[in-house]
C-alpha cells in the first residue's frame, strides 16, 4: 500500500553540492522544463490579467468583466478532474507519452484559442469571446496538472526535482512578465489583436518544441495500472464491499463539489447582473468547504482504509474476481480516486498532517496581505501608478527571477529542507520592511541610499522616495523567489510518481485557502489599527511556517535516505 522502494543511491541523490548544479543545468530535461514553465505561465497571465486590460480598452462594462473572472475557478478547482490525467489516454496520442499527450494538446489548443481571440471583437462577439476564454482557462489548468506530474515523473539524480522545480518557476515568472507588462507595452504600439496573435503563435511553437521532450511510457504505465487493479482482488486486500463504501463516500463528496462549482458558474454566466451570485463570497465561503469535501474528508476516509488493511480487518481470504463490467468499473474508480489518497496516507502516516499544515501556512506571508498591496502603495503611501508599476512589475519581477535562481542554487548546495526553512524565515522577516514603510520608510530610505538605488532613480528622472519602495519590493520578491523554489521542490518531493497528477493537484489546491484565510479580519485590523500593526501580525503568523518547516526537516531527516516515493 505504501509503494515505497529502497534506493541504494538515495543518499547520493540527496547529497547537495555544486557539481549537482552543473549536472542539472546540462540535462535536456531542465531545458524542456523551462519551456513548460513558460507555456504554463503565459496563458495564466493573459487570461487572468492582460485580457481585462483589453476588455477595458474595448469599453466592456465592469459587471461583465467580473463574470469573466469566473474562469479563474478552473485553476482553483483543477484537482476535480486530475484523476483523469493519471488514468486516461487521448485517442491516437498515447505514443507521445503519459504526460506529454496532455501537455502538447493543451498548448496547441491554447495557441489556437489565442489566435482566434485575436480575430474577434470582444464587444460584438462577447459570447464567443467569453466561451473561448473559459475553454482556454480549462485547457491551461489541465496543462498545469500534466506539467506538475511530468516534473515529478521524469526527475532523476541528474535532473533533480529541486532544480526542475526552480527552472519551472523561472519560466513561469518570465512568462508572467511577457504576458503582463510586455504585452501592455506592445498593445500601445501594435494593438491588442496583434499582441494576442503573437502570444498564440508563441504557444503553438512551444507545442511543437515540446513534442521532443522526454516522457514516461503510457503503455508501461497502463500495464502497471492493470496489474494494480488485479492486485485489488487478491487475498490480503480489502473486501469489495468495504472499498465500495469508501468509494461511495469520496464520490459523493467530489460529486457535490463538482455540481456546486458547475451550478455557480451557470448561474453567474446565465443570469442578469442583479441576480448573479457574488464570486468573491463564493470563493471565500464555499471554496474552503469544497477543499474540505475533496481533500480533508477523503483523506480521513483513506486513513480509515489504511488502518483496516494494517489491522487485518475486512480482508479477502481468497481471490475475488470482479463480477461483470460493474465490478471492473468500480475497481477503476477506486484506483483513480482512493488509491492516490491511501498511498499518500500509508506512506507518510501522521507526517501527512504536518505536511498539510505546512502547505496551508508556508506561503501565507506573501499571500494573505496581497489583496491590500495596491491600496497600501497607492492609497496609504501615495505612490503613483507608474511608480508602482516600475517597482512591482519590472524591478519586482526581476527580483523574483533572481530569487528563484538563488533558491535553486541553495537547494542543490545546502539541501532542500535547509532552503525551505530559510525561505520561511525570509518570507516572515521581510514583512518588517513594509512595516517600516508604513511608519514613513526612514530605514528603507537609508538602505536605498546605501545601495545606490536612490541615486539611480534620481538620475533616471524619478522621485528619490521611489528607491525605498523598489528596495522593499525587491527584497521581499527575492525572498519570495527563494521560498517559492524551495516550496515547489518540497511539495513535488512528497508526491508519488505513480499518482503524481492527483496527489500534486490535491495538495497544491490547498493554497486556495491561503487566499481566503483571515483576509476579512485582516482588513478590519487595517481599518482599526493601520498597516503597521498588520505587517507585524503577519510577521508573527510567519513564525508558524518556520516552526513547521523545522519539524518537517526533523521528520525527513529521520526517514532519509532509506526510502523514496515511486
Amino acid at each position: 500500500m505504501t509503494n515505497e522502494k529502497v534506493s541504494p543511491d538515495a543518499a547520493a541523490v540527496r547529497k547537495p553540492g555544486w557539481k549537482a548544479v552543473g549536472r542539472a543545468l546540462g540535462n535536456r530535461k531542465t531545458g524542456f522544463m523551462a519551456v513548460f514553465g513558460f507555456a504554463a505561465g503565459l496563458p495564466y497571465s493573459l487570461l487572468l490579467g492582460t485580457l481585462y486590460a483589453w476588455l477595458s480598452d474595448a469599453r466592456v462594462d465592469l459587471e461583465t468583466m467580473g463574470v469573466f473572472s469566473l474562469i479563474g475557478l478552473a485553476y482553483a478547482f483543477k484537482f476535480l478532474w486530475s484523476p483523469a490525467l493519471d488514468r486516461l489516454n487521448l485517442p491516437g496520442l498515447k505514443r507521445l507519452g503519459r504526460r506529454k499527450q496532455w501537455i502538447v494538446t493543451a498548448q496547441i489548443l491554447l495557441g489556437a484559442i489565442l489566435v482566434t481571440l485575436s480575430r474577434l471583437d470582444p464587444v460584438a462577439a462577447l459570447g464567443l469571446f467569453s466561451l473561448l476564454a473559459g475553454i482556454g482557462a480549462f485547457a491551461s489548468a489541465t496543462q498545469d496538472i500534466a506539467i506538475d506530474a511530468w516534473r515529478v515523473d521524469v526527475a532523476d539524480e541528474d535532473a533533480t526535482i529541486d532544480m526542475l522545480s526552480t527552472v519551472f518557476q523561472m519560466g513561469y515568472r518570465t512568462a508572467a512578465l511577457v504576458g503582463g507588462a510586455v504585452s501592455l507595452i506592445l498593445a500601445e504600439r501594435i494593438g491588442w489583436s496583434t499582441v494576442f496573435l503573437t502570444m498564440g503563435v508563441i504557444l503553438l511553437a512551444a507545442g511543437a518544441i515540446c513534442l521532443f521532450a522526454p516522457d514516461t511510457d503510457a503503455d508501461a504505465q497502463a500495464a502497471r495500472a492493470d496489474e494494480a487493479l488485479g492486485d485489488l482482488r487478491k487475498p490480503g486486500q480489502l473486501t469489495p464491499k468495504v472499498r465500495a463504501v469508501a468509494l461511495a463516500g469520496v464520490a459523493l463528496l467530489w460529486g457535490w463539489a463538482l455540481v456546486t462549482v458547475v451550478v455557480f458558474m451557470i448561474r453567474s454566466l446565465g443570469s442578469e447582473p442583479a441576480d448573479r451570485p457574488d464570486a468573491v463570497d463564493f470563493v471565500a465561503t464555499t471554496g474552503p468547504l469544497i477543499v474540505l469535501a475533496t481533500i480533508v474528508l477523503p483523506s480521513v476516509i483513506a486513513a480509515v482504509m489504511v488502518w483496516l488493511e494494517r489491522s487485518g480487518r475486512h480482508l479477502l481470504a481468497t481471490d475475488a474476481p470482479p463480477e461483470g463490467t460493474g465490478g471492473q468499473v468500480l475497481d477503476h474508480l477506486y484506483r483513480a480516486l482512493i488509491l492516490p489518497l491511501t498511498e499518500l496516507v500509508g506512506r507518510m502516516g501522521w507526517g501527512l498532517v504536518l505536511a498539510l499544515a505546512l502547505v496551508l501556512t508556508y506561503r501565507i506571508c506573501d499571500s494573505i496581505w496581497g489583496t491590500f498591496a495596491y491600496p497600501f502603495y497607492l492609497g496609504e503611501l501615495k505612490y503613483s501608478k507608474d511608480e508602482v508599476a516600475i517597482a512591482s512589475k519590472f524591478f519586482g519581477v526581476g527580483a523574483i527571477v533572481l530569487g528563484l535562481a538563488l533558491g535553486g542554487t541553495l537547494l542543490t548546495v545546502l539541501g532542500r529542507m535547509a532552503t525551505l526553512t530559510l525561505g520561511a524565515v525570509l518570507a516572515a522577516v521581510t514583512n518588517l520592511l513594509y512595516a517600516d514603510l508604513a511608519l514613513g520608510g526612514a530605514r528603507m530610505a537609508l538602505l536605498s541610499d546605501a545601495l545606490g538605488v536612490t541615486w539611480l532613480v534620481e538620475h533616471l528622472g524619478g522621485e528619490p522616495r521611489l528607491g525605498a519602495l523598489m528596495v522593499t519590493i525587491g527584497t521581499e520578491n527575492l525572498a519570495t523567489g527563494i521560498a517559492g523554489a524551495a516550496y515547489i521542490a518540497w511539495l513535488s518531493s512528497i508526491v508519488s510518481k505513480r499518482y503524481s497528477a492527483v496527489q500534486y493537484a490535491l495538495l497544491s489546491s490547498l493554497t486556495l485557502l491561503v487566499g481566503t484565510l483571515g483576509r476579512g479580519a485582516l482588513g478590519h485590523l487595517i481599518e482599526q489599527q493601520g498597516y503597521y500593526r498588520m505587517f507585524v501580525l503577519v510577521t508573527w503568523i510567519g513564525t508558524v511556517a518556520i516552526v513547521l518547516s523545522l519539524l518537517e526537516w526533523w521528520r525527513t531527516a529521520r526517514r532519509a535516505p532509506k526510502t523514496v516515493p515511486s
